[in-house]
């Protein structure tokens, strides 16, 4: 059985949000700072997820965003509704089932190493199905946003995210895609086959350079290149020693990254990185300015503990912009 949240509101036409997204987000626990989990009497809870991240960063700039997916009619699932939508961010397209549990995932970080440990076998998610897509609610946005960790959870989600794609095709909506591999969810050749096939759906396409060596089997800089110069997205190369790269019909730009003052958690960086490049898109500006403001974001949000939390506002970016490097928080 499936429950919609009853406060949700309906989404008419023409007035729903200009970028839309979909995923998994999970239940966290973690223990205090640099306790393991066995040794914590008292795990903190809060909740992430790559594609609701993404939403929060965005609806912080300004912009108005959705963001749906299956979640446990449980605590946590309800928990992580209320929060998402807390954000500023339309839920009205999320389910919560009573068939199936919220996904959990813990992480924990000792001596400097962060481990993260997941269950999400079976969960809401994992169930969901291509007839679970309101059409006109992806037709209306401007980008839909997607990542390959939703196709890795099971083959009902895959083949949702291949309706998604073609839901946005046929109606004139740009597709956004970040691989965003998790090899603990499935093999590397499975998701090479479809991860390189969403690429080649994308308008933009926005890799990190690891990933790109373990999907196109080198570690040749410049055959990655090569391989990429011949997608038709827009693509933005994360993860280089000191830079990104924009590859653009045929030309390839390298865009110094925005360095940390200091980094406290690195988890979400990328995330921030997406919903800055988005937001400088849908305001119209260009590739190279857009790769910026992703660097930016991805920089503060380094800087700050949780997946989202450390997300800027709108005017928090424009105070960092003017030259004021300290964010009031």
């Amino acid at each position: 059985m499936t429950k919609w949240d009853k406060r949700q509101c309906d989404v008419s036409p023409g007035t729903g949000p200009d970028i839309v997204t979909f995923g998994e987000s999970m239940a966290l626990l973690m223990p205090e700072t640099g306790k393991g989990i066995e040794y914590s009497p008292q795990l903190n809870t809060t909740f992430g997820g790559a594609e609701s991240n993404i939403a929060i960063g965005l609806a912080r700039l300004g912009h108005h965003v959705g963001w749906f997916g299956q979640l446990g009619h449980d605590p946590f699932g309800r928990m992580v509704l209320k929060k998402i939508r807390g954000e500023g961010v339309d839920v009205s397209r999320a389910k919560l089932l009573e068939s199936a549990p919220t996904g959990l995932m813990l992480r924990e970080a000792v001596a400097g190493k962060t481990s993260v440990y997941y269950y999400r076998r079976f969960s809401a998610m994992s169930k969901m199905r291509p007839e679970d897509l309101d059409e006109a609610y992806i037709a209306q946005a401007q980008i839909l946003h997607i990542t390959g960790i939703t196709p890795a959870l099971s083959e009902s989600c895959l083949t949702t995210v291949k309706a998604a794609v073609r839901i946005a095709k046929r109606h004139g909506v740009k597709v956004c895609f970040d691989p965003n591999l998790r090899l603990k969810l499935w093999g590397i050749e499975r998701a090479r086959e479809v991860l390189l096939s969403l690429a080649g759906d994308a308008d933009y396409f926005l890799p990190g350079l690891d990933e790109l060596k373990l999907l196109y089997q080198t570690e040749a800089f410049d055959e990655i290149i090569s391989k990429l110069g011949r997608l038709s997205a827009v693509t933005v190369v994360k993860g280089g020693d000191e830079e990104s790269y924009l590859v653009e019909k045929g030309s390839v730009t390298a865009v110094p990254f925005v360095k940390a003052e200091r980094v406290v958690d690195t988890v979400g960086a990328g995330d921030g990185f997406c919903a800055g490049f988005l937001s400088a898109i849908m305001q119209g500006s260009g590739h190279l300015e857009a790769v910026k403001l992703g660097s930016l974001i991805g920089s503060l949000v380094a800087q700050a503990p949780g997946d989202w939390e450390g997300l800027p506002t709108r005017e928090e970016i424009d105070a960092v912009l003017q030259g004021s490097r300290h964010i009031e928080r």
